[in-house]
């Protein structure tokens, strides 16, 4: 299992942090918003958050690299708004995937295992398992094209070294879960600040930015697709049944009262590292727009194409090493992510795991085999995401079942409304990624 269930520095933290808060509520003293009263307040919530960054990083995976470039070159910021929505989306699964771990103690797959015949057990786990290989399959052609990109290395080479330096990060885990979210949040925080860069140097427009985010509009069939692909893109799977398992026994709660407290810090997490990671993705098409649609390079769809021809039409040298840099850290950070969620999967859903260098070569061996055959990696990228749309669904609709359970949940049973709005969530994901299959296959 993680090791984040052992991290005893986080649940002491943890625990002075819900004792400190207890005592605060109790004194009744002076309640005015000073700066030494907020302060202590962030202070207190430091030890809960990290679960939502890790998860956070599927959200600005190379697949988001691909979908966010296509649609602001050929769209310019015309679909913004599904960026918007998708990550509101996301916030609300990613609630409920840690909802679902802090009340029962157990994370998705478990759940699934414990409620549901042997046979779709099984079923689950080989569909999970497939998800996680495409899913890591994305990420880590990714990191490899950055390292062929910005230093030469053939695209095997970089495959090598990709899966070099994320399981070594992986061996730090032996120092405690809180170094491996404080590892991945640095290269979230990097990747932000890449973008950021790119945005001050591409000076796009305010007016067409604040239209495409609240103007939901489709200019033809396939920006229909193109909208399906960044939902897919956005929403993956493997972060769900992972991000339960970073909740679940990471913090020992006494009673009620302080479950409710810690489920509150988890929302706040998980409202950070969502909207970190859809500022990522809104930066990405925002760039796309500004710099290819705004100079009639309408037909850039692909990462290696605006690697290229970024700098010259910036005119800063700068830019492509910037890009490439961001989709290094992106590409790595995720695969690392992707690693983890295998684990979770298979020792949730058939209580069985493998030493974590043999998953490494595992999910490595299908990027190798397409490297080797050179496929291009844009296809091999979308390939990736139609795959994950089958995915989807096999945890969503699970997660929305036991979430709205009040004999499994206790205190912590959605709302009414939650559900409902859940289930519309689900619906709309169904059906834009079946839409995404069937253009795919047709």
């Amino acid at each position: 299992m993680l090791n984040v269930m052992s991290d005893k520095s986080v649940r002491h933290a943890a625990s002075m942090s819900l004792g400190s808060e207890g005592d605060a509520s109790a004194a009744g003293g002076m309640r005015t918003a000073s700066p030494v009263r907020l302060a202590g307040r962030l202070r207190r919530a430091l030890p809960f958050l990290g679960p939502a960054m890790i998860a956070a990083v599927a959200y600005i995976d190379p697949g988001n690299f691909a979908t966010n470039i296509e649609a602001g070159s050929r769209y310019g910021y015309t679909l913004l708004w599904v960026v918007l929505w998708a990550n509101l989306m996301a916030m609300l699964i990613q609630t409920l995937s840690a909802r679902l771990g802090l009340a029962t103690g157990k994370n998705l797959a478990e759940v699934i295992r414990e409620r549901f015949p042997r046979p779709v057990v099984w079923a689950f786990w080989v569909q999970a398992e497939i998800v996680a290989i495409a899913t890591d399959l994305a990420e880590f052609l990714g990191a490899a094209l950055a390292f062929n990109l910005l230093f030469g290395l053939s695209m095997l080479e970089g495959a090598l070294l990709t899966g070099a330096i994320t399981y070594a990060v992986l061996v730090m885990q032996r120092f405690g879960f809180r170094m491996m979210e404080m590892i991945i949040g640095a290269m979230i925080l990097a990747v932000s600040a890449g973008f950021l860069l790119e945005i001050i140097l591409s000076r796009p427009p305010v007016e067409p930015i604040i239209y495409g985010l609240l103007t939901p509009n489709f200019p033809d069939s396939h920006a229909i697709f193109l909208a399906a692909g960044i939902l897919g893109a956005t929403v993956m799977p493997h972060v769900i049944y992972l991000h339960s398992a970073l909740s679940q026994n990471r913090i020992r709660v006494r009673d009620s009262g302080q479950r409710r407290r810690v489920m509150g810090y988890y929302r706040l997490d998980v409202i950070i590292g969502m909207a970190l990671a859809g500022l990522i993705n809104m930066a990405m098409l925002v760039l796309a727009a500004k710099v290819f649609h705004g100079n009639g390079e309408t037909g850039v769809a692909s990462i290696t194409e605006s690697y290229k021809l970024l700098s010259p039409l910036m005119g800063q040298d700068a830019a492509s090493l910037i890009f490439g840099f961001t989709l290094l850290l992106a590409g790595l950070s995720s695969s690392i992510v992707g690693t983890l969620s295998g684990q979770v999967v298979m020792q949730g859903f058939v209580n069985f795991r493998i030493p974590m260098w043999l998953r490494r070569v595992i999910t490595m061996a299908p990027a190798i085999a397409i490297i080797l055959m050179e496929l291009p990696e844009q296809q091999v990228l979308v390939a990736s995401q139609v795959v994950l749309s089958f995915g989807i669904p096999f945890a969503l609709v699970p997660l929305l079942m036991f979430t709205a359970n009040r004999r499994l949940m206790g205190d912590l049973v959605n709302r009414h409304w939650v559900t409902a709005i859940g289930g519309l969530v689900a619906a709309i994901i169904i059906l834009l990624n079946g839409y995404v299959l069937v253009g795919e296959l047709m």
